[in-house]
């Protein structure tokens, strides 16, 4: 998942954007909104349809095979997952979900870009089919709290309610707009643990990384040259896991000075809901002592075959850069730390049972 572009980039493609009765289907697209062609290229390139199950119901919509992958349309997660839909004129997107798991589909003549809680995905995108816009079964599945059952042979997609850790997550902002700059730093808060101290030193962890990026940037507007560009500064995160346990969250924390691009740091954060520790590596690997040996041979190997491969990788240097998804962990690395900036973040992933003896859990520890 690479994530090097700020959510005001995005809102400069605003180039033909669609109008909000797009959703809902109706008559063709004018011409002259460069929408029409596209969609007739999209309807040709449908591979086969799609039945749609909610936990096990069938439905009466459908989804779509293309290029590979299953498509739901948003009509489905509206009126039979029954999650909130609107549309924001202002931005011309669509807000669907609820709490940390509503993502905002931005439409423009480039594509259709999707964020969650001002995070953009990069790995996953919107698509206007038939007039419809349909998301890709993965972006339910990853980051929205659903568990998608895809069996391409049955050409059947069930998504399934995933069970949760007993919290909430909502999102906090700094923000200041001004002459010299505008921030708008959204981060997360969680609330609704047992233990009040473990869910203390969460939060307090999670600000902390915030407010030290504000202070960064408070540093550069005051040093900066008063005949220079508006300064931009913005941050946002997922919940990329949220079970057994523990909970898994990445942020990013973007800036744009006026070089040549702006520049986006990563953080992640694997915390025990038990105690509210910051898990390493170590603390969910640990049951295999080579786990650290064993992953670095897999990195080097990996970060060498990439084209943009700068050298200099020697071994991890932390344990502190990586997420958590379903059963698997994903390792990654900082821009211009390893590759070239065009490569975004590399990231890598592996499989707990890649990295555990037979039958041992990553989380028997944190229950």
């Amino acid at each position: 998942m690479m994530n090097i572009i700020s959510k005001e980039s995005a809102r400069k493609w605003g180039i033909g954007l669609m109008s909000a009765g797009l959703l809902f289907g109706g008559g063709l697209l004018p011409s002259e909104t460069g929408y029409a062609a596209a969609s007739k290229t999209e309807n040709k390139t449908i591979e086969s349809r799609i039945v749609l199950k909610a936990n096990g119901i069938n439905s009466l919509q459908e989804g779509i095979l293309k290029e590979g992958q299953a498509w739901i349309p948003l009509t489905f997660m509206r009126g039979v997952l029954g999650l909130p839909l609107v549309y924001d004129k202002k931005e011309n997107a669509y807000m669907i979900g609820k709490g940390s798991a509503k993502a905002k589909l931005m439409l423009s003549s480039y594509g259709t870009s999707v964020w969650v809680n001002n995070y953009f995905i990069r790995e996953y995108e919107g698509k206007l089919i038939n007039n419809r816009l349909y998301v890709p079964s993965g972006l339910l599945n990853d980051y929205m709290g659903y568990k998608v059952d895809w069996s391409r042979a049955a050409s059947r997609l069930n998504v399934v309610n995933r069970p949760q850790n007993a919290l909430t997550v909502t999102t906090e902002t700094y923000a200041k707009d001004r002459a010299e700059a505008f921030i708008q730093l959204d981060y997360p808060k969680i609330s609704g643990l047992g233990n009040s101290s473990a869910q203390q030193a969460i939060n307090n962890t999670l600000k902390e990384s915030v407010m030290k990026f504000a202070a960064g940037a408070e540093q550069d507007i005051s040093d900066r040259d008063g005949a220079e560009p508006k300064y931009t500064y913005d941050s946002g995160y997922v919940v990329t896991y949220n079970q057994n346990g523990v909970i898994s969250i990445v942020m990013h924390q973007y800036s744009d000075t006026g070089g040549a691009h702006g520049m986006t740091n990563r953080e992640a954060f694997t915390f025990s809901l038990k105690d509210g520790k910051r898990l390493l590596l170590g603390d969910l690997f640990g049951a295999n002592p080579n786990y650290k040996k064993q992953l670095n041979a897999k990195l080097s190997k990996l970060l060498k075959a990439e084209d943009s491969y700068l050298g200099g990788f020697n071994g991890l240097n932390t344990e502190k850069y990586f997420y958590l998804k379903d059963d698997k962990v994903v390792l990654f690395f900082q821009l211009y730390e390893y590759t070239a900036y065009a490569a975004g973040f590399p990231e890598y992933t592996f499989s707990f049972k890649e990295l555990l003896p037979d039958g041992s859990s990553p989380f028997a520890g944190m229950k």
